[in-house]
Protein backbone atom coordinates (compact mmCIF):
# COMPACT_ATOMS: atom_id res chain seq x y z
CA UNK A 1 0.00 0.00 0.00
CA UNK A 2 1.73 3.71 -0.73
CA UNK A 3 0.48 6.84 -0.03
CA UNK A 4 1.81 8.44 -3.29
CA UNK A 5 5.61 7.66 -3.18
CA UNK A 6 5.46 6.62 0.73
CA UNK A 7 4.82 3.01 1.68
CA UNK A 8 1.91 2.87 3.89
CA UNK A 9 2.62 -0.96 4.98
CA UNK A 10 3.96 -4.17 3.07
CA UNK A 11 2.53 -7.73 3.41
CA UNK A 12 4.05 -10.57 1.73
CA UNK A 13 1.57 -13.83 1.27
CA UNK A 14 3.19 -17.21 1.45
CA UNK A 15 1.47 -19.87 -0.85
CA UNK A 16 2.80 -23.31 -0.48
CA UNK A 17 4.13 -25.39 -3.04
CA UNK A 18 1.83 -28.69 -2.54
CA UNK A 19 -0.84 -26.49 -2.40
CA UNK A 20 -0.03 -24.54 -5.53
CA UNK A 21 0.36 -28.31 -7.42
CA UNK A 22 -3.05 -29.16 -6.77
CA UNK A 23 -4.20 -26.89 -9.58
CA UNK A 24 -3.84 -27.50 -13.10
CA UNK A 25 -2.88 -24.26 -14.63
CA UNK A 26 -1.72 -20.69 -13.17
CA UNK A 27 -5.56 -19.10 -13.72
CA UNK A 28 -7.05 -22.03 -11.68
CA UNK A 29 -5.12 -20.87 -8.44
CA UNK A 30 -7.02 -17.33 -9.27
CA UNK A 31 -9.73 -18.17 -6.52
CA UNK A 32 -7.46 -19.25 -4.14
CA UNK A 33 -5.00 -16.36 -4.49
CA UNK A 34 -7.74 -13.58 -4.44
CA UNK A 35 -8.85 -14.92 -1.55
CA UNK A 36 -5.98 -14.52 0.46
CA UNK A 37 -5.07 -11.09 -0.56
CA UNK A 38 -8.99 -10.27 0.56
CA UNK A 39 -7.92 -11.60 3.59
CA UNK A 40 -4.73 -9.61 4.19
CA UNK A 41 -6.65 -6.21 2.90
CA UNK A 42 -9.32 -6.65 5.23
CA UNK A 43 -7.14 -7.60 8.17
CA UNK A 44 -5.50 -3.97 7.40
CA UNK A 45 -8.67 -2.44 7.47
CA UNK A 46 -8.75 -1.13 3.46
CA UNK A 47 -10.87 1.77 3.01
CA UNK A 48 -11.40 0.73 -0.40
CA UNK A 49 -13.28 3.99 -2.15
CA UNK A 50 -9.76 5.61 -0.82
CA UNK A 51 -8.16 3.77 -3.32
CA UNK A 52 -7.08 6.05 -6.78
CA UNK A 53 -5.48 2.87 -8.13
CA UNK A 54 -4.86 -0.41 -8.09
CA UNK A 55 -1.33 -1.87 -10.05
CA UNK A 56 -0.77 -5.37 -11.00
CA UNK A 57 2.47 -7.19 -12.62
CA UNK A 58 2.37 -7.07 -16.04
CA UNK A 59 2.42 -11.09 -16.76
CA UNK A 60 3.23 -12.61 -20.54
CA UNK A 61 0.92 -10.72 -22.98
CA UNK A 62 2.23 -10.08 -26.83
CA UNK A 63 5.41 -7.78 -26.94
CA UNK A 64 4.25 -4.42 -25.90
CA UNK A 65 6.40 -0.94 -25.65
CA UNK A 66 7.10 0.41 -22.10
CA UNK A 67 4.71 2.18 -20.32
CA UNK A 68 1.35 1.69 -17.94
CA UNK A 69 -1.36 0.15 -19.41
CA UNK A 70 -5.13 -0.16 -18.29
CA UNK A 71 -5.99 -3.52 -17.45
CA UNK A 72 -9.24 -4.24 -19.69
CA UNK A 73 -10.82 -7.53 -20.74
CA UNK A 74 -9.20 -8.29 -23.39
CA UNK A 75 -5.81 -8.57 -20.96
CA UNK A 76 -7.54 -10.81 -17.98
CA UNK A 77 -8.74 -13.14 -21.24
CA UNK A 78 -5.21 -13.37 -22.45
CA UNK A 79 -3.46 -13.92 -19.06
CA UNK A 80 -5.80 -16.78 -17.82
CA UNK A 81 -5.68 -18.39 -20.92
CA UNK A 82 -2.00 -18.35 -21.16
CA UNK A 83 -2.14 -17.46 -24.91
CA UNK A 84 1.47 -16.25 -24.31
CA UNK A 85 2.48 -18.58 -21.66
CA UNK A 86 2.20 -19.86 -18.50
CA UNK A 87 3.60 -17.53 -15.48
CA UNK A 88 2.62 -16.93 -11.97
CA UNK A 89 3.00 -13.02 -12.82
CA UNK A 90 -0.29 -13.78 -15.52
CA UNK A 91 -2.24 -13.79 -12.24
CA UNK A 92 -1.27 -10.10 -11.25
CA UNK A 93 -3.29 -8.08 -13.56
CA UNK A 94 -6.53 -10.16 -12.98
CA UNK A 95 -5.84 -10.04 -9.30
CA UNK A 96 -5.54 -5.73 -9.80
CA UNK A 97 -8.44 -6.00 -11.75
CA UNK A 98 -10.95 -8.04 -8.61
CA UNK A 99 -9.46 -5.05 -6.11
CA UNK A 100 -9.95 -2.31 -8.39
CA UNK A 101 -13.89 -3.86 -9.35
CA UNK A 102 -14.54 -3.17 -5.38
CA UNK A 103 -12.93 0.38 -5.15
CA UNK A 104 -14.49 1.33 -8.13
CA UNK A 105 -11.15 2.81 -9.34
CA UNK A 106 -9.17 2.01 -12.47
CA UNK A 107 -6.08 -0.76 -12.42
CA UNK A 108 -2.89 -0.76 -14.39
CA UNK A 109 0.13 -2.89 -15.14
CA UNK A 110 3.46 -1.34 -15.75
CA UNK A 111 6.24 -2.07 -17.84
CA UNK A 112 5.32 -6.17 -18.40
CA UNK A 113 8.39 -8.53 -18.90
CA UNK A 114 7.44 -8.12 -22.29
CA UNK A 115 8.25 -4.78 -23.07
CA UNK A 116 9.92 -4.72 -26.40
CA UNK A 117 11.34 -1.56 -28.07
CA UNK A 118 14.08 -3.17 -29.37
CA UNK A 119 15.56 -1.65 -33.00
CA UNK A 120 14.97 -3.23 -35.89
CA UNK A 121 18.51 -3.91 -36.59
CA UNK A 122 18.93 -5.83 -33.27
CA UNK A 123 16.11 -8.63 -33.66
CA UNK A 124 18.17 -10.59 -36.88
CA UNK A 125 19.48 -13.78 -35.79
CA UNK A 126 21.90 -15.60 -37.77
CA UNK A 127 18.88 -18.24 -37.92
CA UNK A 128 16.11 -16.56 -40.05
CA UNK A 129 13.18 -18.62 -38.59
CA UNK A 130 14.65 -17.63 -34.51
CA UNK A 131 14.70 -13.31 -34.67
CA UNK A 132 15.70 -12.37 -30.95
CA UNK A 133 12.91 -11.28 -28.83
CA UNK A 134 12.79 -8.90 -25.93
CA UNK A 135 12.22 -10.40 -22.35
CA UNK A 136 14.03 -8.28 -19.10
CA UNK A 137 13.75 -7.37 -15.72
CA UNK A 138 11.53 -4.05 -17.72
CA UNK A 139 9.76 -2.67 -14.59
CA UNK A 140 13.07 -2.68 -12.68
CA UNK A 141 15.31 -1.94 -15.26
CA UNK A 142 13.39 1.52 -16.11
CA UNK A 143 12.42 2.38 -12.65
CA UNK A 144 16.00 2.93 -12.03
CA UNK A 145 17.11 4.38 -14.88
CA UNK A 146 14.52 7.30 -13.77
CA UNK A 147 15.92 7.36 -10.58
CA UNK A 148 18.99 7.76 -11.85
CA UNK A 149 18.00 10.38 -14.30
CA UNK A 150 16.46 12.55 -11.66
CA UNK A 151 19.58 12.52 -9.63
CA UNK A 152 21.52 13.73 -12.52
CA UNK A 153 18.59 16.61 -13.20
CA UNK A 154 18.22 15.29 -16.43
CA UNK A 155 15.01 14.01 -18.43
CA UNK A 156 15.16 10.00 -18.86
CA UNK A 157 14.08 10.76 -22.59
CA UNK A 158 16.79 12.82 -23.38
CA UNK A 159 19.43 10.28 -22.32
CA UNK A 160 21.38 7.34 -22.96
CA UNK A 161 22.06 4.90 -20.03
CA UNK A 162 23.26 1.40 -19.99
CA UNK A 163 21.37 -0.58 -16.92
CA UNK A 164 22.44 -4.13 -15.84
CA UNK A 165 19.88 -5.82 -13.80
CA UNK A 166 21.31 -8.94 -11.46
CA UNK A 167 19.80 -11.57 -9.62
CA UNK A 168 18.30 -14.59 -10.52
CA UNK A 169 19.18 -13.42 -14.19
CA UNK A 170 21.02 -10.55 -15.75
CA UNK A 171 19.67 -8.26 -17.89
CA UNK A 172 21.56 -5.64 -19.47
CA UNK A 173 19.86 -2.88 -21.27
CA UNK A 174 20.65 -0.14 -23.32
CA UNK A 175 18.02 2.87 -22.51
CA UNK A 176 18.38 5.12 -25.18
CA UNK A 177 16.14 8.93 -25.23
CA UNK A 178 13.57 6.88 -23.45
CA UNK A 179 13.46 3.52 -25.07
CA UNK A 180 15.12 0.26 -24.66
CA UNK A 181 16.91 -0.50 -27.92
CA UNK A 182 18.85 -3.68 -27.50
CA UNK A 183 18.98 -5.90 -24.38
CA UNK A 184 19.54 -9.60 -23.62
CA UNK A 185 17.25 -12.59 -23.02
CA UNK A 186 18.83 -13.87 -20.01
CA UNK A 187 15.25 -16.47 -20.18
CA UNK A 188 16.40 -17.68 -23.40
CA UNK A 189 19.85 -18.29 -22.54
CA UNK A 190 21.25 -14.77 -23.89
CA UNK A 191 24.21 -13.06 -22.42
CA UNK A 192 25.89 -13.91 -19.01
CA UNK A 193 25.88 -16.56 -16.99
CA UNK A 194 23.85 -15.94 -13.47
CA UNK A 195 22.87 -16.90 -10.36
CA UNK A 196 20.10 -19.29 -11.79
CA UNK A 197 21.02 -19.18 -15.78
CA UNK A 198 23.54 -20.45 -17.83
CA UNK A 199 24.09 -17.55 -19.92
CA UNK A 200 25.31 -18.21 -23.57
CA UNK A 201 26.53 -21.47 -24.22
CA UNK A 202 28.95 -22.67 -26.92
CA UNK A 203 26.32 -24.43 -29.48
CA UNK A 204 28.18 -27.39 -31.17
CA UNK A 205 29.76 -28.65 -28.32
CA UNK A 206 26.49 -28.58 -26.20
CA UNK A 207 24.76 -30.31 -29.77
CA UNK A 208 27.87 -32.87 -30.03
CA UNK A 209 27.16 -33.67 -26.54
CA UNK A 210 23.62 -34.33 -26.95
CA UNK A 211 24.28 -36.56 -30.13
CA UNK A 212 26.74 -38.46 -27.96
CA UNK A 213 23.78 -39.22 -25.41
CA UNK A 214 26.23 -37.42 -22.98
CA UNK A 215 23.70 -34.55 -21.57
CA UNK A 216 20.03 -34.45 -22.51
CA UNK A 217 19.07 -31.51 -24.66
CA UNK A 218 15.38 -30.88 -23.42
CA UNK A 219 16.73 -30.76 -19.90
CA UNK A 220 19.09 -28.76 -20.55
CA UNK A 221 16.11 -26.40 -22.47
CA UNK A 222 13.54 -27.13 -20.17
CA UNK A 223 16.09 -26.86 -16.60
CA UNK A 224 19.84 -25.80 -16.72
CA UNK A 225 18.89 -22.98 -19.38
CA UNK A 226 16.75 -20.86 -16.56
CA UNK A 227 17.06 -22.38 -12.95
CA UNK A 228 19.45 -24.67 -12.51
CA UNK A 229 22.21 -23.10 -14.71
CA UNK A 230 25.06 -20.40 -13.37
CA UNK A 231 25.40 -20.39 -9.68
CA UNK A 232 23.30 -23.22 -8.98
CA UNK A 233 24.92 -25.68 -11.10
CA UNK A 234 28.81 -24.42 -10.92
CA UNK A 235 28.64 -23.93 -6.65
CA UNK A 236 25.90 -25.98 -5.90
CA UNK A 237 24.08 -22.20 -4.43
CA UNK A 238 22.37 -19.34 -6.12
CA UNK A 239 23.46 -17.32 -2.72
CA UNK A 240 26.53 -15.41 -3.97
CA UNK A 241 27.03 -14.64 -0.10
CA UNK A 242 28.01 -18.59 0.33
CA UNK A 243 30.52 -18.42 -2.45
CA UNK A 244 33.98 -17.72 -0.65
CA UNK A 245 36.53 -15.17 -2.11
CA UNK A 246 39.45 -18.12 -3.08
CA UNK A 247 39.65 -21.24 -4.73
CA UNK A 248 37.18 -22.07 -7.11
CA UNK A 249 34.53 -19.54 -5.46
CA UNK A 250 37.01 -16.68 -6.49
CA UNK A 251 37.59 -17.64 -9.86
CA UNK A 252 33.49 -18.05 -9.93
CA UNK A 253 33.36 -14.69 -9.00
CA UNK A 254 35.72 -13.21 -11.17
CA UNK A 255 34.26 -15.11 -14.13
CA UNK A 256 31.11 -13.55 -12.88
CA UNK A 257 31.64 -9.80 -13.13
CA UNK A 258 33.52 -10.31 -16.09
CA UNK A 259 30.30 -11.93 -17.86
CA UNK A 260 28.70 -8.69 -16.88
CA UNK A 261 31.11 -6.28 -17.87
CA UNK A 262 31.48 -7.77 -21.43
CA UNK A 263 27.77 -7.42 -21.78
CA UNK A 264 27.51 -3.64 -20.35
CA UNK A 265 30.65 -3.37 -23.34
CA UNK A 266 28.18 -4.52 -25.81
CA UNK A 267 25.58 -2.27 -24.99
CA UNK A 268 27.52 0.35 -24.66
CA UNK A 269 29.81 -0.31 -28.24
CA UNK A 270 26.43 0.24 -30.67
CA UNK A 271 25.75 3.83 -29.55
CA UNK A 272 29.75 4.72 -28.61
CA UNK A 273 30.90 5.60 -25.28
CA UNK A 274 31.01 7.45 -22.88
CA UNK A 275 27.29 7.03 -22.23
CA UNK A 276 25.73 9.20 -20.01
CA UNK A 277 25.50 6.67 -17.32
CA UNK A 278 26.16 2.76 -15.51
CA UNK A 279 23.13 2.46 -13.59
CA UNK A 280 23.74 -1.41 -11.85
CA UNK A 281 21.22 -2.82 -10.10
CA UNK A 282 19.36 -6.34 -8.24
CA UNK A 283 19.85 -8.19 -5.84
CA UNK A 284 23.83 -9.18 -6.95
CA UNK A 285 24.33 -5.37 -6.08
CA UNK A 286 24.29 -5.50 -2.58
CA UNK A 287 27.67 -7.54 -3.11
CA UNK A 288 30.31 -4.83 -2.65
CA UNK A 289 33.39 -6.71 -3.97
CA UNK A 290 31.70 -7.71 -6.56
CA UNK A 291 30.37 -4.54 -8.09
CA UNK A 292 33.88 -2.93 -7.78
CA UNK A 293 35.26 -5.72 -10.05
CA UNK A 294 32.76 -5.06 -12.64
CA UNK A 295 33.32 -1.31 -12.64
CA UNK A 296 37.10 -2.31 -12.95
CA UNK A 297 36.25 -3.88 -16.26
CA UNK A 298 33.37 -1.79 -17.04
CA UNK A 299 33.43 2.11 -15.44
CA UNK A 300 34.95 3.54 -18.45
CA UNK A 301 31.50 3.05 -20.81
CA UNK A 302 29.92 5.58 -18.82
CA UNK A 303 30.25 9.07 -17.60
CA UNK A 304 28.98 8.68 -14.27
CA UNK A 305 27.92 5.14 -12.64
CA UNK A 306 24.98 4.48 -9.82
CA UNK A 307 24.27 1.20 -8.17
CA UNK A 308 20.87 0.91 -6.54
CA UNK A 309 21.11 -2.72 -4.65
CA UNK A 310 18.10 -4.48 -4.89
CA UNK A 311 14.65 -4.00 -6.67
CA UNK A 312 12.41 -1.34 -6.40
CA UNK A 313 9.68 -2.94 -8.25
CA UNK A 314 6.48 -2.02 -5.53
CA UNK A 315 7.82 1.54 -6.40
CA UNK A 316 7.87 0.93 -9.65
CA UNK A 317 4.50 -0.38 -10.04
CA UNK A 318 3.22 2.76 -7.70
CA UNK A 319 5.38 5.44 -9.87
CA UNK A 320 3.83 4.01 -13.26
CA UNK A 321 0.26 4.83 -11.46
CA UNK A 322 1.13 7.87 -10.53
CA UNK A 323 2.30 9.21 -13.54
CA UNK A 324 -0.39 8.54 -15.48
CA UNK A 325 -2.82 9.85 -11.98
CA UNK A 326 -0.43 12.97 -12.24
CA UNK A 327 -1.41 13.63 -15.77
CA UNK A 328 2.61 13.25 -17.09
CA UNK A 329 1.80 9.89 -18.99
CA UNK A 330 -1.14 8.81 -20.63
CA UNK A 331 -2.41 5.12 -19.74
CA UNK A 332 -2.16 3.07 -22.48
CA UNK A 333 -5.11 0.54 -23.98
CA UNK A 334 -3.18 -3.11 -24.24
CA UNK A 335 -5.72 -4.15 -27.78
CA UNK A 336 -4.27 -0.77 -29.37
CA UNK A 337 -0.76 -0.77 -28.74
CA UNK A 338 2.29 -3.47 -29.78
CA UNK A 339 5.85 -3.16 -30.25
Amino acid sequence: MFEDEAQAWFEEIDHDAQELAAFPTMAAQLPLRQAALERVLGQHRLDYPSLSAVVGRGGLLHPLSGGTYRVDADVVEELLEARYGQHASNLGAPLAAAVARRADCPAFFVDPVVTDELADVARDSGLPERPRRSLFHALNQRAMALRAADLMGMRYQDLRLVVAHMGGGITVGLHDRGRVVEVNNALDGDGPFAAERSGALPLEALWTAALRHRIDLEEVLRRRISGHGGLVDLMGTNDLRRIPYKGRGGLVRRALALGIAREIGRRAAIVGWPVDALVLTGGLAHDERLMRSVLRHASWVARRHFIFPGEAEMLALAQGALRVLRGKEPALDYARTHA
